[in-house]
């Protein structure tokens, strides 16, 4: 079930990926970053609702992107969303970034009055700030970024502690 589910939601993401670039083909003659969109992983400590996940990375014009995570870690399934701002610094291909956006997670937690697992939801905010860069001569991505969280539902919770690292394979303009 959960590898059918992985399966869709890839499907889904790719066209709509593919929609958004057909529509702004039209729009635009040329984008100043190396990469228009990119898929692979981000390792991240467990703390964080979205921990380890897949990655989307969408460039919507030159500066700005959409992130679309997909974490599950038993027993927390999660997605989570972005907006970044991309700024070029004096190293072709270097940029760093920032931006906010939100997640949302389901999981299991034990509740000590009930002396059982009981299921849990997880909503909250999200920032992020962090590196990002692409090899000139291979269709691969690397970042580094600093995504704090803030648990609003359950239990408010602010989580600073979730670093991670993303790889991904990047698809042309």
């Amino acid at each position: 079930m959960k590898k059918i589910f992985l399966a869709v939601l890839c499907f889904m993401s790719f066209a709509v990926i593919n929609s958004l670039s057909a529509q702004e083909a039209a729009n635009t003659s040329a984008i100043g970053t190396d990469y228009k969109t990119a898929v692979g992983i981000r390792l991240s400590n467990n703390a964080p609702i979205v921990a380890n996940a897949i990655t989307l990375k969408h460039f919507l014009n030159e500066k700005t992107a959409i992130e679309g995570f997909f974490s599950y870690s038993d027993p927390t399934l999660s997605f989570g969303a972005l907006l970044e701002v991309h700024k070029p610094l004096s190293t072709p291909g270097l940029r760093w970034f920032y931006g906010a956006g939100a997640y949302l997670g389901f999981g299991k937690e034990y509740d000590p009055n009930k002396q059982r697992d009981v299921n849990t939801n997880y909503f909250g905010g999200q920032g992020v700030v962090g590196l990002d860069y692409k090899f000139a001569s291979v269709p691969i991505n690397i970042s580094l970024d600093w995504k704090p969280e803030l648990n609003l539902i359950s239990d408010i919770n602010f989580e600073p502690a979730a670093i991670g690292f993303s790889a991904r394979f990047t698809f042309p303009k």
